[in-house]
């Protein structure tokens, strides 16, 4: 599994980047150790000055980046698109979501290159081979 630097998930910047790693968060996968639950997100969210409705939506964002091909650009594409973590990943259809991803890209320009069914495709068979490491 790949860990991601914190500042790499859309949205974070180098202001939250900042606050996270005051409380020991620097990679994707320390972000899902520390804010995958409710309760660490509550404990997180003081100190680091974020809500705890951000903390989820970076998590999620981290969560997708586990799967082989999806980096920021995609997790952010995918959110857009309504699938926000691997465990919603896991039950959609390629052709579908495909769709569904092109559509939203068309409206809010979000990557270059939207992926091909096929690279979809990969991203729900390896989705299916993952934990879940979100919960509310």
């Amino acid at each position: 599994m790949s860990s991601y630097k914190i500042a790499d998930i859309e949205g974070i910047g180098a202001k939250y980047a900042k606050e996270l790693e005051k409380v020991g968060i620097k990679t994707t996968e320390a972000l899902l150790k520390k804010c995958g639950t409710a309760k660490g997100r509550k404990t997180v969210s003081e100190p680091c000055k974020l809500t705890e409705k951000q903390l989820l939506e970076f998590a999620n964002r981290a969560d997708l980046m586990r799967v082989k091909g999806i980096g920021s650009e995609y997790s952010d594409l995918l959110e857009a698109g309504g699938v926000d973590t691997v465990k919603e990943l896991k039950t959609r259809r390629a052709d579908n979501l495909t769709a569904k991803l092109a559509e939203v890209n068309e409206k809010k320009k979000l990557v270059r290159r939207v992926p091909t069914e096929t690279e979809v495709a990969r991203w729900i068979a390896h989705a299916k081979t993952l934990k879940a490491r979100i919960s509310h």
